[in-house]
C-alpha cells in the first residue's frame, strides 16, 4: 500500500495531465460536428480492422470443422447423382390391382425404376506421394468402414485412383500417377470426350504430376483445347461422367495413324489432395460373375 501511494504521488502530475486531456477531447468531440465525424470514422476503421483480424484468426482455427462440413455436403450430393443409380423397368412387372392393397409409400417403392449402383464413402488423406514412378495414397478408412481392394477413388474435382490394399483402419490407393514399373502395371482406364462422346484410354506417362495422356481417340473427333474428358462408365470401378481432365494439346503420331494422342491437364490437384471419396459398386460382383460365366461358356 505504501509503495502504491509513493507511485501515485510521484506520477500525480502525469495522471492529472492525462485526465484533463481526456476531458478536453470529450468536450471537443461533443461540441464540434467535424471533429466528432473524424473521430467516429477513425474509430470505425480501427475497429473494423480489428474485427477482420479476429475473424481471420477464428476462421483459421475452425478450418478443420469447415472442411469436414464441406466433405459431408459433397458426400451427400454424390450419393444423389443420377450416375449412382441404374434404371430398372420394374413397373411393368407389378399389376395395378396388386398395388391397391399397399400404402402409397409402399406402392412407390414397388414402382421405382431406380436401383442404387454406386455408394460413396469419404476419407482423409494421411500420406501421399506424387514424384515417384509408382505413387500411392494412404487414407484413414479401412475394411471396418467397408473399404475393399479394387474400389474406385475420386477427389472433389476428379478421378484419383483405385484401392490397392486395405487393413482394418487404413487403405492404400494406387494413384492415377502410376507408370508401369516392375510388378506394378500402369493405371489406365476407359474415358471419353464429354462433348462428342469418342472413347479413348487414359494413362500416366510419368513426366509430371499435373498431366496424363489419352490415346486411341479416332481422327474423326473434333478436338478443342479445354474440352473436358470424363470416365466412360464402361468400367465397373468408376461411374460415368467423372472428371478426369481437360485437353491441353493433341497430335497424330504418324501420318498413317488413325487416332489422336491427347495430353490432358488433370482435374485433380495431387499436390494438394486432402479428402477423397471411395466408390463401391454394389452391383459389381453380379456383373463380374455373369461376364466370367459367359467367357467360360464361349471357350
Amino acid at each position: 500500500m505504501r509503495n502504491l501511494i509513493i507511485f501515485l504521488r510521484r506520477y500525480f502530475n502525469f495522471f492529472l495531465f492525462l485526465l484533463l486531456e481526456v476531458i478536453c477531447l470529450i468536450f471537443v468531440f461533443r461540441t464540434n460536428n467535424f471533429q466528432r465525424t473524424v473521430y467516429l470514422n477513425s474509430a470505425n476503421g480501427v475497429s473494423g480492422k480489428l474485427y477482420t483480424r479476429y475473424n481471420d484468426i477464428q476462421y483459421y482455427f475452425h478450418l478443420k470443422s469447415t472442411n469436414d462440413s464441406l466433405v459431408s455436403e459433397n458426400l451427400a450430393l454424390l450419393q444423389q447423382l443420377p450416375t449412382s443409380f441404374e434404371e430398372k423397368d420394374t413397373a411393368s412387372q407389378v399389376k395395378f390391382d396388386t398395388l391397391r392393397k399397399f400404402t402409397n409409400d409402399t406402392a412407390r417403392k414397388l414402382l421405382s425404376t431406380e436401383v442404387r449402383k454406386f455408394l460413396y464413402r469419404s476419407a482423409k488423406v494421411v500420406n501421399n506421394s506424387v514424384n515417384k514412378p509408382v505413387n500411392f495414397i494412404t487414407i484413414n478408412r479401412g475394411s471396418k468402414d467397408g473399404i475393399r481392394p479394387n474400389m474406385g477413388v475420386i477427389g472433389p474435382n476428379g478421378v484419383v485412383g483405385v484401392v490397392r490394399t486395405a487393413s482394418e483402419n487404413y487403405a492404400v490407393i494406387i494413384s492415377l500417377l502410376t507408370k508401369s514399373s516392375g510388378s506394378t502395371s500402369s493405371f489406365s482406364f476407359s474415358s471419353r470426350l464429354k462433348n462428342s462422346g469418342e472413347i479413348g484410354t487414359v494413362y500416366w506417362d510419368g513426366y509430371d504430376g499435373g498431366h496424363v495422356t489419352m490415346k486411341d481417340v479416332p481422327r474423326s473427333a473434333k478436338l478443342h483445347k479445354g474440352d473436358t474428358v470424363v470416365t466412360s462408365g464402361f468400367s465397373a470401378v468408376f461411374p460415368e461422367n467423372m472428371n478426369i481432365g481437360y485437353i491441353d494439346t493433341f497430335y497424330v503420331g504418324e501420318k498413317a495413324s488413325t487416332s489422336f494422342t491427347i495430353r490432358l491437364k488433370l482435374a485433380t490437384n495431387f499436390y494438394n489432395l486432402q479428402y477423397v471419396y471411395v466408390i463401391e459398386n454394389l452391383l459389381r460382383d453380379e456383373q463380374e460373375r455373369l461376364e466370367d460365366s459367359t467367357r467360360k461358356m464361349l471357350k
